[in-house]
């Protein structure tokens, strides 16, 4: 990582580069303890730390082959948006859209827009 990488950018890779590496305790580090994950088109909103690594591991137990690859990144502020391209899982990949919220160097609040095709 190039070392005038913003604080903002720093975090969002550290997370992504630990999810890739399917290290439940690396990414969730990256989070804030209160951190809120939303999905678009779902219902369900995932709070905090511990939700999340028993979500993710699960997901990671399930999908060991599963990788995301950002095709773009924009950061504003104290937001990144990231594309993505999410691969191995069941179905063909598919493309989603992260935008995440950075509070004191931690992602506090992820919104998820995804094109699934699964």
């Amino acid at each position: 990582m190039p070392a005038s990488s913003s604080p903002v950018e720093v975090i969002v890779s550290r997370q992504l580069e630990a999810y890739n590496r399917q290290d439940v305790d690396a990414f969730v580090a990256c989070f804030s303890p209160d951190v809120e994950i939303v999905r678009d088109g779902s219902p369900d909103v995932q709070h905090g730390r511990e939700t999340m690594r028993q979500n993710y591991a699960a997901m990671f137990a399930r999908f060991p082959q599963n990788q995301a690859t950002v095709t773009q990144r924009m950061v504003v502020g104290q937001h990144a948006v990231d594309e993505e391209l999410v691969e191995g899982r069941d179905g063909p990949p598919f493309r989603t859209i992260a935008v995440y919220t950075i509070t004191a160097g931690l992602i506090s609040h992820v919104r998820f827009l995804s094109c699934e095709n699964t």
